[in-house]
């Protein structure tokens, strides 16, 4: 299991304006505690920690707050506004629900530097929970290289846009029984992305709602690399509901990963686990050689209380899958970095049961 008892959680404050006067921010306090007394059944952790309650604001003698959830946690609002109903002062609470319909858990894959192969690293873990029996969609929001379609053999490909009773929505392709859509199929090939402010806005927050995904038990979301206006964007947009950090062992990368960490940190976002990357490579006698250093994924995990949830070992085969779109995580054969895919995808999936 998980803990999700980082010390780089959302603090109350976070979530909640900047106060007006003394009486506002004595309410404020007051919601912030009751509403930790709701807790997320399946984190085992209360909502405001989770990062699931935002936007919270005392207006007059109304609370108002958004809530970002999965399709499976509708009953968090009830059990919201059961708790919020003995305040005296409080006349009504108004509560955003913030989804993407039929999406259990929407998980970010995030780096702090590119490099570190956290969009290959997203493809196979992606692949390994689907091969766990579980229904699984990918959406490739690096604005600066989404290289996810080549990596599952997509190619260039047009999006169908279809009508649904919510409108118009973008239809996801499939690779290797998993959904999947990326901003480089609305881009022309070989050419620079060249998105800025309101139209790269526009673009990240087109391809997190007006997507039909279907159900999904999870939706994996990879990140450009770094903290920038795009990362926020996509985080705040969406209900992700945690973060899983891909690293390499060398400090370099350690220090870029701290800076992604307290961006999660400051937009109230847990971050359930650390993926180390080319940890190791395997010699001829069957001995890990640290090419890269050792010991950056364990002491990143150390400090911030989360697991370390594998360490995968260099291996030519994953590269030569990504280049010819067959992910080294479908193979048959029990290689190592196969087998270390199996094994995060399965603690993944422990968590959220």
């Amino acid at each position: 299991m998980l803990n999700h008892q980082s010390p780089f959680h959302q603090s109350p404050e976070e979530i909640a304006v900047a106060p007006l006067n003394p009486l506002i921010a004595t309410r404020q306090q007051e919601v912030i505690q009751l509403l930790k007394q709701v807790i997320e059944p399946k984190l085992k952790n209360d909502i405001v920690s989770l990062g699931m309650v935002r936007n919270l604001r005392i207006v007059d003698d109304y609370i108002y707050l958004r809530l970002y959830i999965g399709s499976h946690q509708h009953h968090l609002q009830a059990e919201i506004q059961s708790i919020l109903s003995p305040l005296s002062w409080c006349k009504k609470s108004y509560i955003q629900l913030c989804t993407i319909p039929n999406v259990k858990t929407t998980l970010a894959v995030s780096s702090g530097k590119g490099g570190v192969g956290k969009s290959t690293t997203a493809v196979n873990l992606a692949v390994a929970l689907q091969l766990a029996g579980l229904k699984v969609g990918l959406l490739d929001a690096d604005v600066y290289g989404p290289n996810i379609p080549q990596m599952l053999g997509l190619g260039q490909t047009d999006v169908q846009v279809i009508d649904t009773p919510n409108g118009q929505r973008f239809l996801p392709l499939e690779a290797f029984g998993i959904k999947v859509m990326s901003v480089g199929l609305l881009a022309e090939r070989d050419r620079p992305l060249a998105w800025r402010g309101p139209v790269l806005h526009k673009i990240i927050t087109q391809f997190i709602h007006e997507v039909e995904w279907g159900e999904l038990d999870y939706l994996l979301i990879d990140l450009p690399p770094g903290t920038g206006d795009a990362q926020i964007t996509i985080v705040q947009e969406s209900p992700v509901c945690g973060a899983i950090v891909v690293t390499t062992p060398q400090q370099i990368a350690i220090s870029d990963v701290r800076r992604s960490i307290h961006m999660f940190c400051q937009v109230g976002v847990p971050v359930l686990g650390i993926i180390e990357n080319m940890s190791y490579l395997i010699g001829t006698h069957g001995e890990s050689i640290p090419i890269f250093g050792s010991g950056g994924g364990q002491q990143l995990a150390a400090e911030l209380n989360t697991p370390l949830l594998g360490q995968i070992p260099l291996d030519p085969d994953v590269c030569t899958g990504s280049d010819t779109g067959k992910p080294i995580a479908t193979a048959i054969s029990n290689s190592p970095v196969n087998q270390v895919f199996l094994q995060i995808a399965g603690a993944i999936a422990k968590t959220f049961q």
